[in-house]
């Protein structure tokens, strides 16, 4: 299994695969061809569908700045190998083609080039899938997020993670306005977490979890700098829980990091055998796979068993299967930032349901992540973030 930094990226949403990748596409094509008079980037599939409102040809105008560029969106094309394919050309002083470069955005801001073999980091756990991590954690006596630690040294980077985490959180609550793009959606971060009356703890604490996801659901919309936790669209989950428990109950950024490092084993476990990818398998892999993690970490703040955080991880998941990637009008606003915040309470309740119910279950996590891939690829492309089927389909603005 890759590195938890293969998994926690920071960087500019709104989307991994469609504006870190195309911008890391862009990057490595310049490396290749840095003297061309004119670059031309073609994105189809997902990218070309719903490429406009997640920025993705900003993000290649900026990756390729301050060159004479263009990008073209091809949504006719349907003979791919990957929904989220592109290709890059360039041109001498003449227009006669230099060099052009095929590439493919696999999901969490990872690129591959069509033609070669696909980029794996390095392996740095040895193992395959929850099972035996499960497994080594008994026979040593570790907890998750100690496993982590035993194979890399990823503290420090753990610590940037979460401080950026926290940065994007504040900035959010801090935001009001629209978000860009002509759904005219209103930032409600700050309304939400300011909001009072007669309302029960319960209920206050429902609303201020959501107020931090909005928070940074709506930084990610609004192409602010988010962590990848697995994606850009998923980002505002495990924050939002982490954020919500620190601020609670002080736990310290040693037990904070921690929770970072046992929810990335989750994540890890699913990009290992699955794919955190709308456009490959829905939305069940982005705020699904956020689900879970989130899951872990409240585990791991709580002192949980490893049997009861896997029962966390796996009831996250089952039950978000099927989740369709329909985002409306191709922007990561409806219904991607709502989801988050309903995704932070699914996995406060999902840790809690584990430690009531330990020792009943009968789904393991990994049967799980199995089950979620083979449904995302049966799932209709109209809801592989296509936005071609769905609320996207139906929603008109008023």
């Amino acid at each position: 299994m890759q590195s938890l930094k293969e998994l926690y990226k920071i960087g500019k949403g709104p989307s991994s695969s469609h504006t870190m990748g195309v911008a890391r596409a862009a990057l490595d094509f310049l490396k290749k061809c840095p003297n061309a008079a004119r670059y031309r980037a073609v994105l189809y599939g997902s990218l070309a569908l719903t490429g406009k409102g997640h920025l993705s040809d900003e993000a290649v105008l900026s990756a390729l700045a301050p060159r004479r560029a263009e990008v073209e969106f091809n949504v006719t094309r349907t003979d791919l190998p990957h929904p989220n394919y592109m290709e890059m050309c360039a041109y001498d002083g003449a227009d006669d083609l230099l060099l052009k470069t095929s590439y493919i955005s696999v999901g969490g801001g990872t690129i591959a080039v069509e033609g070669e073999p696909a980029p794996r980091a390095e392996e740095v756990y040895p193992f395959r899938n929850f099972a035996e991590i499960m497994d080594y954690c008994k026979k040593k006596g570790k907890t998750l997020g100690e496993v982590a630690f035993d194979f890399e040294d990823a503290g420090d980077y753990l610590r940037n993670v979460w401080r950026a985490m926290c940065e994007t959180v504040e900035r959010g609550l801090s935001a009001e306005g629209l978000l860009p793009g002509d759904l005219k959606v209103t930032r409600k971060a700050k309304t939400l977490r300011e909001a009072n009356g007669t309302e029960t703890p319960e209920a206050e604490e429902k609303r201020v979890v959501c107020s931090y996801a909005f928070a940074a659901a709506e930084e990610n919309a609004s192409g602010g700098t988010v962590v990848t936790a697995p994606t850009c669209g998923a980002s505002g989950v495990l924050p939002a829980v982490l954020y919500y428990l620190r601020n609670k109950h002080g736990f310290s950024e040693k037990e904070i990091v921690a929770a970072l490092a046992a929810a990335g084993m989750v994540g890890v476990t699913v990009k290992q055998n699955a794919s955190v990818s709308g456009a490959e398998a829905g939305c069940q892999a982005e705020i699904g796979t956020a689900t879970s993690m989130a899951a872990a970490a409240v585990c791991s703040l709580s002192g949980a068993s490893i049997e009861e955080t896997e029962y966390a991880a796996e009831i996250a998941l089952e039950h978000q299967l099927g989740l369709t990637c329909d985002p409306v009008h191709g922007y990561v606003q409806i219904p991607c930032i709502e989801r988050n915040a309903v995704a932070a309470l699914r996995a406060l309740s999902c840790a809690e349901l584990a430690r009531v119910l330990k020792g009943s279950r009968k789904i393991s996590f990994d049967l799980v992540v199995e089950t979620m891939y083979a449904t995302g690829k049966d799932i209709s492309e109209r809801y592989r973030e296509t936005s071609a089927g769905g609320l996207a389909r139906l929603y008109r603005c008023d």
